[in-house]
């Protein structure tokens, strides 16, 4: 069955609220052989919505909406449905008593525009949340169904999770089973990789899409298989999988659906080894993220910022020669930096940075966006150099992408040792 999924929210528009929930919706009913096909997000206007609805009613049997169903009367969702569907208002009294046991629960007391939200339309379904306010309306006609659900992304996990995946699950058995496979690649870009890939792709099975997913300094390739039963999209993508991997070689890495600071975790794990930074450019980016992996303390120990000369000197230990001799930005000193954090830290890893991010700082010998990464266990130090000559946050982003890969490159060679 064909989705679309419509957002609500002038906050959405303006950028002050990112949408998370349609990129949520997207992935759970795909997983669940659902296939979307059209994602928008709207504001809070009346015929915004209306036209929306006729557009997504074009392409989609089942409508998804998230959004503007809040007390306030910025919220016209529930209005706006009355008014597409030719429906009428009433009080539900279920709705309220679902209301008022969540605000006892929290120990709250009821006000007169949380009252107001037990008015509901009277043509359609009105399931209850539980553990938010807003009710869910499912709508039909023409063969074609409509969910209205609350934005806030905890109430529409729920519903979604608890409501409706089941029914919709129940009522509409998918005579398609749909798979990805993700992977990460290095050294490629974008278009290169597209070269290099060109008969691959021209040979693809008519089950199989392939699609490019680039970030800064590295891509993700996605294989979707849309076949009949789960051992066909298996054997399809496994056989898929081994070409890719004889094209690329070690420029490739499977399992592209979890980020590398989540892999390298459960590398580290699985070697039961540690791991730290001696970071100058990044300022700290690759310990923020290797440590906003849960659990990230079984394998990480700590981190240096050493963006000064001083720091780099004094606690890393490196060469006071080497660092007017070939400047902070070189081999030698970022080598330094983490052979000094493999002994600072006591740790099995280590990764170091140094770089000019911009936009001032740049030389003619050593341009902005000029950056070395360097990766060292107890056996062997790897550096490498790039030249991003980009954006501030862009050259940062991309050293700790670049970084990450090494690490993960590294890691992989450790475990088949």
């Amino acid at each position: 069955m064909d989705v679309a999924i419509i957002t609500i929210g002038d906050e959405l528009l303006i950028g002050q609220v990112v949408d998370t929930n349609s990129a949520w919706i997207g992935k759970i009913m795909n997983d669940n052989g659902f296939k979307v096909v059209h994602k928008v997000a709207i504001g809070d206007n009346e015929d915004d919505i209306i036209s929306a609805i006729n557009a997504a009613n074009k392409m989609a049997a089942l409508i998804l909406v998230t959004g503007g169903l809040g007390p306030t009367k910025d919220d016209i969702t529930m209005r706006t449905l009355c008014k597409y569907y030719g429906c009428n208002l009433h009080f539900s009294e279920e709705t309220y008593q679902n209301i008022d046991r969540i605000f006892i629960k929290n120990g709250r007391a009821m006000n007169e525009l949380t009252r107001n939200q037990a008015i509901v339309p009277d043509n359609c379904i009105v399931i209850q949340n539980q553990v938010g306010t807003a009710p869910c309306t499912w709508f039909e006609r023409d063969n074609h169904i409509l969910i209205s659900m609350p934005g806030v992304p905890s109430e529409m996990k729920w519903l979604m999770t608890y409501e409706i995946l089941p029914r919709l699950n129940k009522r509409f058995k998918q005579d398609i089973h749909i798979q990805h496979r993700t992977f990460w690649v290095t050294g490629y870009a974008e278009s290169a990789l597209a070269i290099r890939l060109s008969d691959f792709e021209n040979n693809l099975p008519s089950c199989v899409k392939l699609a490019y997913l680039p970030q800064l300094g590295i891509i993700r390739l996605r294989l979707s298989a849309y076949t009949r039963s789960e051992k066909e999209a298996e054997n399809a993508l496994n056989s898929l999988q081994n070409q890719l991997e004889e094209l690329l070689e070690s420029n490739i890495m499977p399992d592209g659906d979890k980020t590398p600071e989540v892999i390298a975790g459960e590398k580290l794990r699985s070697l039961g080894q540690t791991i730290g930074t001696a970071e100058s450019c990044t300022g700290g980016s690759i310990a923020a993220l290797l440590t906003s992996v849960s659990g990230s303390s079984d394998y990480f120990v700590g981190s240096i910022v050493a963006y000064a000369n001083a720091v780099k000197q004094d606690i890393l230990g490196v060469s006071e020669n080497d660092l007017k001799k070939y400047g902070a930005v070189s081999r030698q000193v970022v080598e330094q930096m983490a052979k000094g954090a493999l002994r600072v830290l006591g740790c099995n890893w280590a990764i170091s940075t140094s770089g000019i991010a911009g936009p001032g700082g740049g030389t003619l010998q050593k341009p902005v966006g000029t950056i070395w990464i360097a990766v060292a266990n107890k056996n062997e130090v790897v550096s490498k150099e790039y030249c991003f000559n980009t954006t501030r946050e862009q050259n940062i982003q991309r050293t700790v992408n670049m970084t990450l890969m090494l690490l993960l490159e590294m890691l992989n060679q450790e475990l088949l040792s």
